[in-house]
């Protein structure tokens, strides 16, 4: 694959843990760093940590030198930015996945156009075990996320519902719906929903529970997936990322694996 300049929309955890490894261990394939951020004093110690690393002025400039664009900032702008990224004939990863639940055209956009959109398996395992069952037929996919009362403190499903996290104590479960409802309720803390839901069988069928407990000390996502071809049950204990306690180690880590896949011409797993 020839080389490329990459463009990445967010520096924070994830977006400076992609560039940091762009420049060290991808240098053969990856000539520049674009960096942008909402807040520029971010992108600008990003860069200084960098050689190969310039700064855009703007979400169109980064968009305008990229042959891919990772976004890692929020779930609001993906719409947005893929429609301006694809109308430009390039590439995309997004981490945010959540954006695309109510904008999944813009999956069938990519593949008319031809255009590769990487959505990474982010802080869940078992996405290859899920797209593959689905080849047989899915019956259900149910999500039970357990962390701990300070992770999911502002989210405005909580507001709505009048719930003080402070005031939990022992084991509640906070919620259960859909991946649609999941995602409206807590926009920055069950993005993984999102990616079981386009993986699977769709935001409207696919259940999740969110249990609140201040015993816990890691976000814990179980799966499970009964489908034709068996039943899975799946389960992780995600450890906070060195540099953001709120984004698990193994989101950051995916991510990464993502970008090396992309530039890969060998595919392991479905």
């Amino acid at each position: 694959m020839r080389q490329k300049i990459i463009g990445i929309i967010g520096c924070g955890a994830i977006g400076s843990a992609l560039a940091e490894y762009a420049e060290k261990n991808m240098a053969a394939l990856i000539t520049e760093t674009v960096l942008y951020d909402i807040d520029a004093r971010k992108a600008e110690a990003l860069s200084g940590k960098l050689r190969r690393a310039g700064i855009a002025g703007s979400l169109e400039e980064a968009v305008d030198k990229a042959d891919l664009v990772i976004e890692a900032a929020s779930a609001r702008i993906v719409p947005d930015l893929l429609r301006a990224v694809f109308d430009r004939g390039k590439d995309a990863m997004v981490m945010s996945v959540g954006g695309l639940l109510r904008s999944e055209d813009l999956l069938g956009a990519a593949r008319e156009k031809g255009i590769t959109l990487v959505l990474p398996s982010g802080a869940v395992p078992g996405i290859d075990a899920l797209k593959a069952a689905d080849i047989a037929g899915i019956e259900s996919v149910t999500l039970t996320t357990r962390k701990g009362p300070e992770s999911i403190k502002g989210a405005p499903y909580l507001s709505e519902k009048g719930i003080d996290v402070k005031a939990i104590t022992g084991e509640d479960v906070v919620f259960e719906g859909n991946a649609l409802e999941a995602m409206r309720g807590f926009p920055k803390n069950i993005n993984v929903s999102a990616l079981l839901s386009i993986a699977g069988i769709g935001a409207e069928r696919t259940r999740v529970r969110i249990v609140v407990s201040p015993a816990y000390t890691r976000n814990i996502h179980e799966i499970e997936v009964r489908s034709k071809a068996g039943i899975m049950t799946m389960r992780t204990e995600n450890v906070p990322s060195p540099d953001n306690p709120r984004t698990s180690y193994l989101a950051v880590l995916a991510a990464v694996a993502a970008l090396k896949g992309y530039f890969d011409t060998v595919r392991i797993g479905t």
